[in-house]
């Protein structure tokens, strides 16, 4: 979790491509929802920069901050109502499958500034490697890496590191197994 980056505020010129997204994306991504549009709705995310492979699913009632900042390998799954607040790049690597209401969370705010909250905002990148499975609203937490074949159990606080085939669980989340 060392590869924070202090940007201080969000750019002008990202807050218009947002606004472009938001209104590209309720006309054209949402209304969208049966599973025979996968096509269509990677095809939309791929018009604003995201590199979904053809052989990815994201549901159309996801939420996506940035597509720009999203990479999607084959068989990875966004599920249903998943909150993909990206303004650091979101990497689902192979087979990565993320349940429904989960929220991917690239972003926080310094807090060296007590009177200001809004002093400088970190972002930091998310990386779920081949073949995790992110459990029904689970947080995973600016900087974290899954790794391959992990599970992190339903409502899991993830803000650390979780190791290849280990089962997590809890607030904070904690090793309580291992997988296959």
């Amino acid at each position: 979790m060392n590869n924070r980056v202090n940007i201080g505020n969000v750019s002008m010129r990202i807050k218009v491509r947002r606004a472009v997204w938001n209104v590209v994306c309720a006309l054209f991504f949402r209304p969208f929802g049966t599973p025979y549009l996968w096509w269509w709705r990677r095809c939309v995310l791929s018009m604003f920069g995201a590199k979904v492979h053809r052989k990815a699913m994201v549901y159309s009632s996801v939420r996506i901050w940035a597509p720009w900042q999203l990479r999607m390998e084959r068989g990875s799954c966004l599920g249903p109502r998943v909150e993909c607040y990206n303004q650091a790049l979101v990497y689902l690597q192979e087979g990565a499958t993320v349940s429904q209401r989960v929220t991917l969370c690239t972003a926080g705010h310094t807090t060296d500034e007590p009177n200001n909250a809004h002093s400088g905002l970190l972002v930091a990148p998310i990386t779920l490697h081949k073949d995790c499975w992110i459990g029904m609203q689970a947080f995973i937490g600016m900087g974290v890496e899954v790794g391959e074949r992990a599970v992190v159990g339903a409502t899991a606080s993830v803000f650390k590191d979780v190791e290849p085939a280990t089962i997590i669980g809890g607030n904070p989340a904690k090793i309580i197994g291992t997988s296959k």
